[in-house]
């Protein structure tokens, strides 16, 4: 037991040294940049901050500290010329990504917890582990689209340009559709006035369901991809 525990322990460290490797460190600061600016403009404005201003404030930061980790997961393994070895490994690939997006969902997990409790200390009185709850659900349905447009097109910085497109789109069609649950940044802590509190919460179930099947079927998705080892190497 304790030699399993220091094997699973060294492959931890191992893929943590490889997701902070390179450019992560400089998504993680402008992450963190772009969130205390936002803090700071609502800290020094006229309006009380609410839950749902600090959901949106987390949500760019976000999607800058899943970028990198989920994006490049495959491609660091080809420019240091790791690929061959990994996919040379009968169903080591598929441990080795799932355990490396599972690391950057925890860490990414972690991070919102972190700038969830400065929103406290700086902001607002908001409940901690139902925010970063809630803001997982479509930050970690982006993640899987990620990660399947990666094994798709093979190459970090044309998957990074199609979710960019895909991100925008999404973000254009949040504000028609509002309190849709088809919108993918539906925000829970934004309660409308105009229909009751039961059929909201509905609306946010479904919402949350849809992400889950969505995130469920694009990282099912992308270790099918993964199967196909002569397009990659």
């Amino acid at each position: 037991m304790m030699n399993k525990l220091n094997i699973a322990f060294r492959m931890i460290n191992y893929n943590l040294k490889i997701i902070f490797a390179n450019k992560f460190i400089y998504f993680m600061i402008a992450a963190i940049a772009f969130y205390l600016m936002v803090t700071l403009i609502m800290l020094f404005s006229d309006f009380i901050p609410s839950e749902e201003h600090i959901y949106n404030s987390l949500i760019f930061p976000g999607f800058l500290l899943l970028f990198y980790p989920v994006l490049f997961n495959i491609q660091n393994d080809k420019d240091s010329r790791m690929l061959e070895i990994v996919f040379s490994i009968p169903n080591y690939r598929y441990k080795i990504y799932l355990m490396r997006f599972i690391i950057s969902m925890l860490l990414l997990a972690i991070l919102i917890f972190l700038m969830t409790l400065f929103s406290i200390f700086a902001l607002v009185q908001v409940q901690v582990f139902s925010m970063v709850y809630q803001i997982m659900f479509p930050l970690f349905f982006m993640a899987c689209l990620a990660f399947l447009f990666t094994t798709i097109v093979r190459n970090a910085s044309g998957a990074a340009v199609i979710m960019v497109i895909i991100g925008l789109f999404f973000w254009i069609l949040s504000e028609p559709l509002l309190y849709n649950k088809w919108n993918i940044f539906l925000n829970p802590f934004r309660v409308p006035t105009e229909i009751s509190y039961s059929i909201w919460t509905n609306i946010i179930f479904q919402n949350r369901i849809m992400l889950l099947v969505g995130s469920a079927v694009a990282l099912l998705w992308a270790m099918f991809n993964l199967q196909r080892r002569e397009k990659f190497v």
